[in-house]
């Protein structure tokens, strides 16, 4: 990864174990500024995306390795937009998945999305 992003908590980022990694949620934090990207939720989707791929890569891993992903967004409103970015992260086949409304997120994000990838 080009920089990793500071925990907003005491948690890691990920944990990569036995050939899987399980992420914590994701938020759309600028990597290098460590400010919230927050303009709209097609922007916020995508810096949490560019955050997940980055993850991928300092593992050896891509999209193709993903097999469970949950999306928390505040907004259900905004799931077909969600769904539009996401998508486009993925070339073959889409993970399992769940999405779910919350009442809030951290640092005031409209979405957060974990992951578990296998290789």
């Amino acid at each position: 990864m080009k920089k990793k992003i500071k925990p907003l908590g005491p948690y890691s980022q990920y944990i990569y174990r036995n050939h899987t990694l399980y992420s914590s949620g994701q938020i759309a934090i600028c990597p290098e500024t460590n400010d919230l990207i927050d303009t709209n939720i097609y922007d916020e989707t995508h810096q949490i995306m560019k955050n997940i791929k980055e993850i991928l890569i300092s593992e050896n891993l891509d999209f193709e390795n993903i097999v469970k992903t949950t999306i928390f967004i505040v907004d259900m409103n905004c799931y077909e937009i969600v769904n539009e970015v996401y998508k486009s992260y993925f070339k073959n086949r889409f993970p399992a998945r769940e999405t779910v409304e919350v009442k809030g997120l951290p640092a005031n994000a409209n979405i957060e999305i974990s992951f578990i990838a296998h290789k």
